[in-house]
């Protein structure tokens, strides 16, 4: 079972928090779990690249100070932990947590560049024993207790039983799809099941755009894609060979000391997500200036928001 805190506990762990807040001014928001945001990352179809999202997303918004933690609730099927290069780390996972082997903090594996970028799988690839939406709820509220701004939880492909113990602890959720009509399909069927699960907060990331086949209209604009959802847009992902290399690498592309044209709209997606930007980068030209947006916000601009 998850370990229950008192309330006296609580409030001696709220003053501590407090006091070193205080301390340092600079070590961001004090830890309450009624600020931290559950944000589920689903898409319906499987192989559009969640897990590649959820990895540079989080790895983003810990690098802009925040305290976040991803769930690899994938049962059986873990690849958070490759991505982020921390699968020889794993001792624990969600199962031991719940069956009262081990404690929450020690499930909770630190990222070995940010500190404050955590991972927890559920199970190990060995076992297959599915979580429950209570025992989905529980952990998540236990993680909240902790102190994390931030929860993203990588969603199994599927709408099956994975999916809805996925969905059940999140308040918002980011619906990730590509540029083709069975993706688009099966993210709008997604879409229909978070409304009926009361997720309302939901936003759209379209992945593996091809801006040059976008021209010669072999390929739907992030535009069409929008409006065929009816879903508020919050990021668009170019085509990119590194995100093989950065996989393989167990290092996000957000990591590299030169972005790519991809690892530059992750960053300006996890800045949207976060509320610390408010513009799309325009993939044609990514690296416009702030003169160039100040033109655009007067007289106009074509990108989609």
């Amino acid at each position: 079972m998850i370990n229950i805190y008192s309330n006296l506990s609580k409030k001696r762990d709220i003053a501590s928090t407090l006091a070193k807040s205080l301390e340092n001014p600079e070590s961001g928001n004090i830890n309450n779990p009624n600020q931290s945001r559950v944000i589920v990352v689903t898409s319906g179809k499987g192989g559009v690249g969640k897990t590649t999202t959820a990895a540079n997303l989080g790895m983003s918004m810990a690098r802009l100070g925040y305290r976040v933690a991803l769930i690899d609730a994938d049962i059986g099927l873990r690849n958070l932990d490759l991505l982020l290069g921390l699968e020889n780390r794993i001792l624990y996972t969600a199962m031991e947590v719940l069956d009262g082997q081990c404690r929450l903090d020690q499930a909770l594996i630190r990222d070995k560049r940010w500190k404050n970028l955590s991972l927890l799988s559920i199970s190990k690839n060995r076992q297959r024993y599915n979580i429950t939406r209570q025992g989905m709820t529980n952990l998540i509220e236990s993680i909240q207790n902790l102190g994390y701004q931030f929860i993203l939880i990588d969603c199994p492909a599927g709408i099956d039983v994975g999916f809805v113990n996925a969905i059940a602890p999140a308040k918002e959720a980011l619906i990730l799809t590509t540029p083709e009509i069975t993706a688009i399909r099966d993210a709008d069927r997604v879409a229909g099941l978070l409304e009926a699960n009361e997720i309302y907060n939901v936003k759209l990331i379209v992945n593996r755009v091809r801006p040059d086949m976008i021209k010669s209209n072999d390929m739907m604009s992030v535009r069409d894609v929008q409006e065929m959802l009816g879903i508020p847009l919050l990021g668009a992902i170019p085509e990119d060979s590194h995100v093989i290399i950065s996989t393989n690498r167990g290092e996000p592309l957000v990591m590299k000391k030169r972005l790519t044209l991809s690892g530059i709209a992750f960053e300006n997606a996890a800045r949207r997500l976060v509320g610390k930007q408010d513009y799309l980068i325009d993939l044609e030209t990514p690296y416009k200036g702030i003169f160039k947006r100040a033109q655009d916000f007067f007289f106009g601009s074509e990108n989609v928001d």
